[in-house]
């Protein structure tokens, strides 16, 4: 039985260590391994002592055996115990908890000739500058999309125009108004009205989640939190504020989605409590009329954050907010700058 094994009788809920993983463990082997053995590595000045056969051997016996034991300790600090501390410990209870309760709650079932709901609101900014300064409003908008019980069926995305409210100033409302009527009216319909794609393929290109799995591929996916908070990370290197922050984002943008299996959501639920970062910032979050408990992650320069709003009873998602923790103009800290909430339900018939 290897190190590994070893550990994984210990904690079984461990699961296999992704390559990324093990590739750190051995990095760091080989450089505690190539550090001792170098020419000069002891700090000794006295001559080397007359050592008898009998103690050599059992010299060789114990640094076989701390050898092993530091394989060990290296394969858990990095798998059991890993480098990226986190998410805080009210947090941690609080999605891991909606990782229990989606698997208990059924998915919608939909039966034939029926589809699932997905309906999408949100509330986010706009602005423009010019020569008389920068103006800035908000947007209200949403969309239906309806998917049959088949997948491969057509799938009916119903858009809404965008309604603006909340304006800064007279001066911004004038803006918006302008910029309204320029918008050109051919063409138009392919942001807003009715889309329909055999299998969700709007504007020829396939549904997919967390940055490339094809939706009818997102079960491949790994369920162990670490494997696949590993994969989260990979697809969005190099992407966003924070690799944190991209990757609360992305596991926010596929529990949105609505349509993806609940082993996978109660997965991602779990790769989202190792964030380092994430908390609880709200347990009283309201999003579109409806409210659970917000768990949130700070931009680097700690002038927002995001947020996820969590129904604690059924698991879902209710939305998503982006929040000021800084004082700016016209916006004081607090202010939430833009929200999405989502609602998932069963009906028998789309447009």
């Amino acid at each position: 039985m290897d190190d590994l094994q070893l550990l994984r009788e210990m904690r079984s809920d461990i699961g296999s260590a992704p390559p990324a993983t093990l590739a750190r463990g051995r990095t760091k082997l080989m450089a505690r391994i190539d550090s001792a053995s170098r020419p000069g590595a002891t700090t000794s000045t006295h001559a080397p002592a007359k050592v008898s056969p009998i103690r050599i051997r059992r010299r060789i016996a114990l640094a076989s055996a701390a050898a092993a034991f530091l394989v060990g300790v290296i394969v858990a600090a990095d798998v059991v115990l890993p480098d990226r501390p986190g998410a805080t410990a009210e947090a941690a209870e609080v999605l891991n908890n909606a990782a229990a309760a989606t698997i208990k709650t059924s998915d919608p079932v939909v039966g034939p000739g029926q589809y699932l709901k997905i309906e999408t609101t949100a509330l986010y900014g706009a602005s423009s500058g010019g020569t008389g300064g920068n103006v800035s409003w908000r947007e209200k908008t949403g969309g239906q999309v309806y998917v049959p019980a088949d997948r491969k069926g057509e799938w009916v995305w119903n858009r809404e125009d965008p309604v603006p409210m909340q304006f800064s100033s007279e001066a911004a409302k004038a803006v918006e108004a302008e910029i309204r009527k320029a918008r050109p009216t051919e063409g138009r319909p392919l942001l807003v009205g009715i889309l329909r794609a055999p299998g969700g393929a709007f504007y020829g290109n396939e549904q997919t989640v967390l940055n490339g799995t094809p939706l009818n591929e997102a079960g491949s996916l790994p369920k162990d939190p670490w494997a696949l908070l590993d994969v989260i990370y990979e697809r969005t290197k190099g992407s966003g504020k924070s690799p944190e922050i991209k990757a609360f984002g992305a596991i926010a943008d596929a529990l949105r989605t609505g349509v993806i299996p609940a082993d996978l959501r109660a997965a991602l639920y779990k790769a989202a409590a190792l964030i380092t970062g994430a908390t609880v910032v709200d347990k009283q979050a309201t999003v579109d009329g409806r409210t659970g408990i917000a768990i949130g992650i700070p931009s680097p320069d700690g002038g927002s954050r995001t947020e996820i709003i969590i129904d604690p009873d059924s698991g879902l998602v209710i939305g998503e907010r982006d929040v000021l923790q800084k004082d700016y103009p016209d916006s004081p800290a607090g202010t939430v700058m833009s929200w999405t909430s989502v609602r998932t339900s069963v009906v028998n018939s789309a447009p």
